[in-house]
């Protein structure tokens, strides 16, 4: 038998993507709602109740609003928004941070997806922080740098019109506030005690990202090297299909230069280290539509479905 899939808000560019995902699967049934009702309260929740599962793609609001049409209790959601990140009862989809994780998406009826940015900064920081490596309290800085196609419909618009602004034609700092709406779960779920400092950096192509973490070496709870750490990784997430720990002569690290779009339409993660013994810089390279929101999206439903979590996913580079 299929299984029932609802995309409340399939036409933003994350509901898009899962939507494209599913064309070859013949274990899936997508329920379409009438276009011209897909913002209509009572349709959506008439699909919604008539589902397996619901992929939410929308607004904080909606999605919360979404969850309150909630009456069947076999339904299962899972939503790609910030709105219930770090809620009590959701599984947070991020299965290779610990068996747990995974347990949690796999018994679930409410997960949630990670944000982009919080993908790769939770791939690096959370495994130090449970290994008693990266101090709790340690002041964390962290650096980000992603294509436009992150930022959603409106600004994609922007970046890809020919009247566009000059300076879009460089990387952009921004969140200069400090008040990213990644900031909660990248503190909530690593553990740590202190707000992360986060300066992500929108530039001008499509999609892809990078996040790296610095750290003083004689800050951390014992001696690592950088050397030490990438082996630290490789075996936590030994295994795991979607994590690649990149090997301690590999060229792209040996090489100085970190692409932001290097594993655009790659569902997975790689993880390097670099630096040396006093100053060492983790880094997490994947796709932000990808591992960083559809892709990560469908896993968790391959997990909840015990199939092959890589099923409909792109991992061959």
């Amino acid at each position: 038998m299929k299984t029932k899939v609802f995309i409340d808000g399939s036409e933003g560019t994350t509901g898009l993507r899962i939507y494209e995902r599913f064309k070859n699967r013949d274990d899936i049934e997508i329920m379409k709602i009438d276009p011209e009702l897909r913002k209509d309260p009572e349709e959506r929740k008439k699909m919604i109740n008539a589902s397996d599962v619901t992929f939410l793609c929308l607004p904080d609001a909606a999605a919360k609003e979404a969850v309150s049409f909630v009456e069947n209790e076999k339904v299962v959601i899972i939503d790609a928004s910030t709105a219930h990140r770090t809620e009590p009862g959701w599984a947070y989809g991020f299965p290779e941070l610990s068996p747990e994780h995974r347990a949690a998406i796999k018994n679930g009826k409410r997960i949630a997806v990670p944000g982009c940015y919080a993908s790769g900064f939770i791939s690096l920081v959370y495994p130090l922080v449970k290994g008693g490596i990266l101090p709790k309290d340690y002041p964390v800085s962290c650096f980000a740098l992603s294509g436009y196609s992150g930022a959603g419909k409106k600004t994609i618009a922007v970046y890809e019109s020919e009247d566009r602004p000059a300076e879009l034609a460089s990387g952009r700092v921004y969140a200069l506030t400090q008040q990213h709406k990644h900031l909660k779960e990248m503190k909530a779920i690593t553990g740590l005690e202190r707000t992360p400092l986060f300066s992500p950096i929108i530039d001008d192509y499509y999609s892809g990202m990078v996040v790296n973490v610095q750290l003083y070496a004689d800050m951390l709870a014992k001696k690592e090297t950088p050397e030490s750490l990438l082996a630290y990784y490789a075996d936590y997430y030994r295994g795991e299909q979607f994590i690649e720990v990149s090997a301690p002569d590999d060229e792209v690290a040996a090489g100085g230069f970190l692409a932001g779009n290097g594993l655009s339409g790659w569902d997975g993660l790689k993880i390097y280290v670099t630096g040396n013994e006093e100053r060492i810089v983790v880094a997490a390279q994947f796709d932000n539509l990808g591992k960083g929101a559809s892709g990560a999206a469908i896993q968790c439903l391959n997990v909840l479905l015990g199939c092959d979590e890589a099923k409909g996913l792109n991992l061959q580079k």
